[in-house]
């Protein structure tokens, strides 16, 4: 391809609304073109890296047996009110209704049409396992969409589902995705991370992220360096084998004007704020009602809200509650404590039962409780884990501190169970000709996030640094002069003859200064640059590998071969 042909629109200046660098310069090198909040265009640059990424996608699905297809976009309401998710996916769902006032949706995901498809064509056991995947944009009417590619409205996306007549074939089945995954990412050249993580609206029981390690990443992740221990933090342990031996104090209300805050009663009482319960109020919504809530963790701890929400299998839980229906309450903000706190239910982490002598507010105004203690002094409604997790705690396998890193999920693989084939009656005959539900697994691979988290992982000062495998081309030839015919004939020649070899060059044609195209070419990221200027006359160009920006003096003659040789080893 040559440059003058291609829409290359760089900017010199960085896009105000880009608030992380991957984005600014997806942006900035003209690989992606913002349309609205969270719909991009993708310009030929752009493109062409999406379609190397699906193409390592397919190798590696292919090499597994996965068969490729393509299901709709819009899928019609009833097949998700089979499966009961028409209501609890929420607001990122986007709903549409055609002339006829039929309801619809674009797809978020395709659990629902595949194994709608699956029941219609498999009825044996004989005809099992089945592995089924597409390639195809997604939909999610995000409440915030930002960074670009990694939290949009519109995305192209790898989806995969798996079915297997039981959990034997469905670890199986697992494992291989999960093994193709690694390859994938690999391949694509990221350093990642396969993480324990939720399973979110999709459900299931097993499911792992793969996340790419960014400073800028949305996620964060803890791990042990010890052992293989990962996840991310809504789904983080950590080790709660000790117990506190301390001998229980009386339990004593005490006068606390105006401190309202862990740490000012902390300061206030003299006591470790790990020696105190924190308070967080929310409301939770299910199918059929609401109720407030408090969950209480230690006083140095935050709450996870994703783990309070599954504990209690609310749909949604949230800190937006009408100050009036906690006024009817009797609740006192900055005053509330597990004693005597009725008329809400009470969550509690796990951890607070192996404490001793705790401090907590009083359900009442100006007061706290000191040497509290669980059991003998309160009970509650549910104890579960929903603390977050952080560095410097200890692993749940090998009692390791755990270290942290912030990541961006690039793919998962769930294990569905019979989740939707027991919902929408998916089910195959066994040997004894008795109908079982389908046990299925669900695997997908953001293809527009993987290309951002890419350049996220990979840049510099001067711009993105592209792994040969996914570059938008392997090669630059670049002419220092475009008016001297010399120089350009030669960049042909060398640039036919790369072609020849199945080198995927591009051809830098275009009349700018030598300084704009070494900024561009560098901008864009290309992994070698050869420039063909005045060394020509010696018989000799010079290459550079734009990681490194090492420059070396090659001999024309052996250029092609030298270039090909790098290809393999950068």
């Amino acid at each position: 391809m040559q440059s003058s042909k291609l829409i290359i629109p760089t900017l010199k200046e960085t896009p105000a609304d880009a608030e992380i660098i991957s984005h600014q310069l997806l942006l900035r090198a003209g690989f992606i073109k913002k349309q609205a909040q969270g719909i991009y265009t993708y310009l030929p640059l752009g493109w062409k890296v999406m379609k190397k990424i699906s193409d390592i996608v397919r190798i590696e699905m292919n090499k597994r047996d996965a068969q490729e297809i393509m299901m709709p976009i819009i899928q019609p309401a009833e097949l998700w009110q089979e499966s009961g998710r028409w209501h609890v996916y929420g607001k990122e769902l986007m709903r549409l209704t055609d002339r006829h006032e039929n309801d619809f949706c674009l797809g978020p995901t395709h659990e629902e049409v595949v194994t709608d498809v699956i029941r219609s064509f498999v009825n044996s056991y004989k005809q099992l396992p089945v592995n089924l995947y597409q390639i195809q944009n997604k939909y999610r009417d995000e409440r915030r969409p930002r960074f670009g590619l990694i939290r949009s409205r519109e995305f192209l996306m790898k989806d995969g589902y798996s079915f297997d007549r039981d959990e034997a074939g469905l670890d199986k089945s697992y494992q291989a995705m999960y093994e193709a995954y690694s390859a994938i990412f690999t391949r694509c050249g990221l350093s990642y991370r396969a993480v324990e993580a939720d399973s979110g609206a999709i459900g299931g029981s097993n499911t792992h992220e793969f996340m790419v390690l960014a400073d800028s990443g949305e996620a964060a992740i803890v791990f042990c360096e010890h052992c293989d221990y990962s996840a991310n933090i809504e789904k983080a342990k950590m080790d709660l084998s000790y117990q506190d031996h301390e001998p229980m104090d009386v339990l004593e209300k005490v006068l606390t004007p105006n401190q309202k805050t862990i740490v000012d009663v902390s300061t206030y009482l003299q006591r470790d704020p790990k020696k105190s319960i924190k308070a967080l109020l929310y409301k939770a919504r299910y199918e059929d009602r609401q109720e407030i809530i408090v969950a209480f963790v230690r006083g140095d701890r935050e709450g996870n809200e994703i783990k309070i929400q599954n504990s209690l299998g609310a749909l949604s839980i949230d800190m937006d509650i009408d100050e009036q229906e906690i006024l009817d309450l009797g609740i006192h903000r900055g005053y509330i404590g597990p004693i005597k706190l009725a008329k809400v239910k009470i969550v509690l982490d796990e951890e607070i039962m192996r404490l001793r002598n705790l401090v907590c507010g009083a359900n009442e105004d100006d007061h706290h409780y000191i040497n509290v203690n669980y059991d003998r002094d309160f009970q509650c409604d549910l104890i579960a884990d929903i603390k977050e997790v952080r560095e410097g705690d200890l692993c749940p396998i090998c009692r390791s501190p755990l270290s942290s890193a912030r990541g961006t999920e690039v793919g998962q693989v769930f294990k569905l169970g019979t989740k939707y084939s027991q919902s929408m009656h998916a089910t195959f005959l066994d040997e004894n000709g008795k109908a079982q539900p389908l046990v299925m697994g669900c695997y997908g691979i953001g293809i527009s996030r993987t290309m951002q988290a890419c350049v996220e992982q990979n840049h510099d000062e001067r711009g993105m640094i592209w792994p040969v495998s996914i570059a938008p081309f392997e090669v630059v030839i670049l002419p220092a002069v475009h008016k001297n015919i010399e120089q350009m004939n030669m960049a042909r020649d060398l640039y036919h003859e790369m072609q020849e070899m199945g080198i995927d060059i591009l051809l830098d044609d275009t009349p700018e200064r030598t300084g704009v195209k070494f900024a561009n070419s560098e901008l864009i990221g290309y992994p070698i640059r050869i420039t063909v200027g005045k060394l020509i006359e010696q018989g000799k160009v010079e290459i550079t590998i734009r990681k490194s920006m090492e420059t070396t003096e090659v001999s024309i003659a052996e250029v092609s071969e030298k270039v090909k040789e790098l290809l393999g080893t950068i």
